[in-house]
């Protein structure tokens, strides 16, 4: 008789406990740069890269909004994945909207000319100002609270070991032929690999075609993910069939510009990779044409004179599931977990 009481007791006890939070992704538009903001269950925050530099400070804030729509006050983490302008130009003009606590790189510039030292020296002088640098090595982990994140290459090295569960053979290598070298920054680009719980999402910057050639052959070193960050804003000078259809994502997300990246034949790898589920765009490729774009639903900048500066948002669950949503339509779709 008295197990009823309990019962609402217990249910009562548990309508008080707070919700488990999701990991929050929100992909901003940097008109063909890349600035990928992450907010952890725990409230943490790491940004991958910031954009441009110029413009009004536009890079910056667009930033700025997404933190704010985010509850974000300060950059916890912030990863630079090389030494681009695309990437690193907005650190001066995003510091002074958002403190920076901590900065990650891969180390020196490899370029040397004169723009590349004004990147990098004014870069040096915002580090200098954090609390905390961080030099990225392949195997290290970021201590982000309520997320696993791997650094799997850096300053052009790369694991030497397959992640658990990885290292099967991959028999795509034998078509994937080798590029002429590569001495840029690109190829030195910090390429993480981000976990929380069963989902796995990959952002290797720039990271060009032999580098990710090293990672995935013979042997996949990194296994598979749900979530693929377009590497080098889908130009063809990244995105291998051997490395994206050995990394087997479901969902696809470019952070391309209407007439930087979107290459034709790295949409058409990703779009014909098994299990590919869905391609999202920061913006419609202009060189792709109606072929090689994803439908209207799933692009959040259509107009190349708007210059909108939509975002996309991904919230996933402790359970795997995601959804993503366009904040130009406000479409969203759900995932289910793997």
């Amino acid at each position: 008789m008295r197990a009823f009481p309990i019962l609402l007791l217990a249910l009562a006890g548990a309508a008080l406990l707070p919700a488990a939070k999701n990991l929050e992704i929100y992909f901003i538009d940097v008109e063909g740069g890349q600035a990928t903001l992450f907010v952890a269950p725990s409230g943490e925050s790491m940004l991958i890269d910031t954009g441009w530099s110029g413009n009004n400070s536009r890079d910056a804030n667009r930033i700025a909004a997404a933190a704010k729509h985010a509850g974000v006050k300060a950059i916890d983490y912030l990863l630079i994945t090389h030494f681009h302008e695309d990437h690193v130009g907005g650190v001066p003009q995003l510091a002074g909207k958002l403190p920076i606590r901590t900065f990650i790189d891969h180390g020196e510039s490899v370029e040397h000319d004169p723009r590349a030292k004004e990147l990098y020296a004014a870069y040096l002088e915002y580090r200098a100002k954090g609390k905390q640098h961080i030099l990225a090595k392949p195997g290290l982990t970021i201590p982000i609270k309520g997320l696993d994140v791997q650094v799997l290459t850096a300053d052009g090295d790369e694991i030497g070991s397959p992640l658990p569960g990885a290292g099967q053979a991959n028999p795509l290598c034998a078509a994937d032929s080798l590029r002429a070298p590569d001495a840029t920054e690109n190829a030195r680009s910090v390429g993480t690999l981000i976990r929380f719980g069963n989902f796995r999402i990959i952002d290797m910057g720039d990271l060009t075609w032999n580098k990710e050639h090293e990672l995935v052959c013979p042997n996949n070193k990194i296994g598979t993910v749900d979530l693929y960050i377009v590497s080098h804003h889908g130009s063809d000078l990244s995105g291998s069939p051997a490395f994206v259809q050995g990394i087997h994502p479901r969902v696809a997300i470019m952070d391309n510009g209407a007439r930087k990246g979107g290459s034709a034949s790295v949409w058409q790898t990703i779009h014909t990779s098994p299990g590919l589920e869905d391609i999202w765009q920061l913006h419609y490729a202009i060189a792709g044409g109606k072929d090689n774009n994803a439908p209207d639903t799933f692009i959040a900048n259509t107009d190349e004179q708007g210059d909108q500066g939509n975002w996309i948002h991904v919230s996933v669950h402790p359970d795997g599931s995601f959804i993503v949503t366009n904040t130009r339509n406000k479409y969203a779709k759900t995932y289910g977990p793997r």
